[in-house]
């Protein structure tokens, strides 16, 4: 058996250039075997900078190929379901970039075809893979904060780049979609719950919000704020407030050195947190579970409460 899954990637975006094909190359069990773009462009950078990996002119030329054992898909949030089903139909594991889908209706039916076809599917929500996720959780379970009552998290950041997919409604653009995912799973994270109720108010330009902010309560009893953008300077931290303590956590979904905070009644604390290459450790965890038959790090369940709340969050901006 092979020591290396041999992985594909359909469509050269730039999450794919500057972050997961670095973290496929880093990675001891994974192989960039192929990369698919319809653009000759595209194609010539990739046969310049990547020599031996295999140029496809069409994702399907790719998924045809028999070698390829896993898929990277960081198409537009529209092309997501189409491209994840073709793939895992054609027996290709596939790790998908986040939001999953468009709504829990195609989050189903990805699902549905992952089980079908014994594959492994994966939303890369790759921050999970960080130590700061990793101790932040351990703050959390240890009860030193008491019973949770109140989080907040949010993710922004000025966009200019024009003519961007992240403002195309018909691809599925927005900064809820884009970037409000993050604060969505984080809050889920530390939940572990479903809200049953939530509001919001959002900003639209170009028929997609560029602020996003919402409320949310939980059946817990806890209520939780989020708040996305692409209008105004970059903002990326959260708060978790129970009985006996808080936590702040800067940075929340990089994987940079840097610290999280806990305070109590004794005073604040200062919990050192090391760099993660998360993109290689997202990498390296579903290569892993290829291999090795068990499924990776970051669960079905998680990605289908998570479209869930997504779908929740946009019903509550169209009533507005």
């Amino acid at each position: 058996m092979s020591s290396q899954v041999k992985w594909g990637v359909l469509g050269y975006a730039r999450i794919a250039k500057t972050s997961v094909i670095p973290g496929i190359l880093q990675s001891d069990n994974a192989q960039l075997y192929a990369i698919a773009s319809g653009s000759e462009e595209k194609r010539q950078e990739v046969r310049d900078t990547y020599e031996g990996t295999r140029v496809y002119e069409s994702y399907g030329q790719l998924l045809d190929d028999p070698e390829v054992q896993a898929v990277y898909i960081p198409l537009p949030n529209s092309m997501h379901k189409e491209w994840a089903i073709e793939a895992m139909n054609r027996g290709k594991h596939v790790l998908c970039e986040k939001p999953i889908a468009l709504n829990s209706e195609e989050c189903e039916e990805m699902i549905v075809a992952s089980e079908k076809n014994g594959v492994y599917l994966m939303e890369a929500f790759m921050y999970r893979y960080t130590d700061r996720v990793r101790k932040l959780r351990e703050v959390v379970e240890s009860g030193e904060i008491g019973e949770i009552r109140y989080i907040h998290s949010a993710f922004r950041f000025l966009l200019n780049r024009p003519n961007t997919i992240k403002v195309q409604p018909e691809l599925g653009g927005g900064s809820l979609y884009d970037v409000g995912c993050y604060p969505v799973n984080f809050i889920g994270m530390i939940t572990g719950e479903t809200p049953e109720s939530c509001v919001s108010q959002s900003v639209k330009e170009h028929g997609v919000d560029v602020l996003f902010s919402a409320v949310l309560k939980y059946p817990s009893g806890i209520v939780a704020s989020i708040n996305s953008g692409f209008n105004a300077f970059g903002q990326m931290n959260s708060e978790i407030v129970g009985t006996k303590g808080r936590i702040e956590i800067p940075d929340t979904f990089l994987g940079t050195a840097g610290r999280i905070a806990v305070v109590t009644d004794d005073g604040r604390r200062e919990i050192e947190v090391a760099e993660s290459d998360r993109y290689t450790l997202e990498v390296a965890d579903f290569s892993a579970a290829v291999l090795e038959g068990r499924a990776p790090l970051f669960s079905l369940e998680e990605t289908r409460r998570n479209m869930q709340v997504l779908d929740m969050l946009l019903a509550s901006m169209k009533s507005e």
